[in-house]
C-alpha cells in the first residue's frame, strides 16, 4: 500500500522559507499583484529581491521572503525550475486577479482552498505530515518535532537540523491556532494568520496542548469539496472509480486534510450526482463503496466548481 509522497525516493523535504512568520492577511494579494505587474519582464524574480522590495511590500526583508514563500506554497505563484520568470497561476488569478472572487480573503471558501493547497500537497513537509500521517487527536509541539525528526532519519533526508524542524512546527501551530496575549503572544500574534478562523486545531487548555477538531465543516462548501476530490483523484489514480477508503483515509485525501469523519465524507459524496449533473456519482454496487466518474470529466476544469461556493456567498450577502 502506498504511503504517500513523503516516502518516495525522489521527495525533497521543505522545512524553511517562511522565516518563522505564518501566513498573514493581505500577503497573497500583494505577492500576486507584484508579479502580475512585472509579468512582461525577462527576469522578474527581482520583484522580491531588489532594494525596493521592502518599500514595495511595506514589510521587512525577512517578511518579504516569507510572503514569497507563502505565495508559492498556496499555489498563487509558480516558476519553472531554472527559469528567471515568476508567473501567477490560474488559481491565483481566480482569487486575486481583476474581478477576482476574494481579493481580501473575506470568504471562508478562500481559507479552505488555501488550507487545501498547504496541507494536501507535499510542498510543505510538516503541514502534509501532520494532517495526513500524525496518528493521534491531540499533540504537543514536541510530539510533532519528534515525529518529523524520526521521519527525516528514516528517510535519510540530508541537512535537516533539529532546530529547523522545531521552528517549522512552531510556525505550523501559529498558522492554525491564535496566540492569545495571556499565552505569551501579542494582539498582533492573535490575528496574524487567517487560517486560525477555520478552527481545525484548538488549544486544550493544558500547557502546550492542542487537539484536532474532526467532524462536519459548515463553512466548507460543496464546490471546494468537489475541487479537492478531483485534485486528489487526478494525482491518485487514472481509474474511473475511486474508493471510499481512499477518499477518507489516503494521504492527501479530502478526509485527511479537512479532518472529516467517515459520516461527513459519506454525506458529501451522496450529493455529488446532483452537483455535477451526473458526471460524478456515488455508488455502492456489489458492496463496493466508491465514486464513479464519466469518461469526459475534465480534471483541469475542477476550479470551475469552486465558483458556485462564491456565488452562494454573494447571494447570501444580497438577501
Amino acid at each position: 500500500m502506498a504511503r504517500g509522497p513523503l516516502y518516495q525516493d525522489n521527495y525533497r523535504p521543505q522545512f524553511s522559507g517562511h522565516e518563522t512568520f505564518p501566513l498573514r492577511y493581505g500577503w497573497l494579494k500583494k505577492a500576486y499583484d507584484a508579479v502580475a505587474s512585472t509579468k512582461e519582464e525577462v527576469d522578474n524574480k527581482s520583484v522580491f529581491l531588489d532594494d525596493d522590495a521592502i518599500a514595495r511590500f511595506g514589510v521587512g526583508k525577512n517578511m518579504v521572503a516569507s510572503m514569497r514563500h507563502w505565495a508559492y506554497a498556496a499555489d498563487i505563484l509558480s516558476e519553472t525550475q531554472g527559469s528567471s520568470i515568476i508567473r501567477t497561476t490560474e488559481f491565483g488569478h481566480l482569487l486575486f486577479g481583476p474581478g477576482g472572487f476574494d481579493p481580501y480573503m473575506e470568504h471562508p471558501t478562500t481559507l479552505w482552498l488555501v488550507h487545501w493547497k498547504l496541507a494536501a500537497r507535499p510542498f510543505k513537509t510538516s503541514w502534509f505530515w501532520v494532517f495526513n500521517h500524525y496518528p493521534a487527536m491531540t499533540f504537543e509541539r514536541e510530539h510533532l518535532v519528534n515525529g518529523i525528526s524520526r521521519l527525516a532519519k528514516e528517510r535519510e533526508w540530508s541537512r535537516v537540523a533539529a532546530a529547523t524542524i522545531k521552528n517549522d512546527v512552531a510556525c505550523f501551530v501559529r498558522t492554525y491556532v491564535a496566540q492569545s496575549p495571556s499565552g505569551g503572544g501579542s494582539n498582533d500574534d492573535a490575528l496574524e494568520s487567517p487560517l486560525t478562523e477555520l478552527g481545525l486545531i484548538k488549544a486544550t487548555g493544558k500547557r502546550d496542548g492542542f487537539r484536532f477538531v474532526r467532524g462536519a465543516k459548515s463553512t466548507l462548501g460543496d464546490g471546494v469539496f468537489l475541487y479537492a476530490l478531483l485534485s486528489f483523484w487526478s494525482g491518485h489514480s487514472n481509474s474511473a472509480t475511486l474508493s471510499f477508503e481512499a477518499i477518507a483515509h489516503e494521504p492527501g485525501s479530502p478526509g485527511r486534510v479537512f479532518l472529516f469523519d467517515e459520516n461527513d465524507i459519506a454525506d458529501r459524496l451522496a450529493c455529488l450526482e446532483d452537483i455535477t449533473d451526473g458526471n460524478i456519482r456515488w455508488s455502492e454496487t456489489a458492496g463496493l463503496k466508491q465514486v464513479v466518474r464519466e469518461p469526459d470529466v475534465n480534471f483541469e476544469a475542477a476550479l470551475e466548481y469552486i465558483k458556485m461556493d462564491y456565488a452562494g456567498a454573494i447571494r447570501k450577502e444580497l438577501d
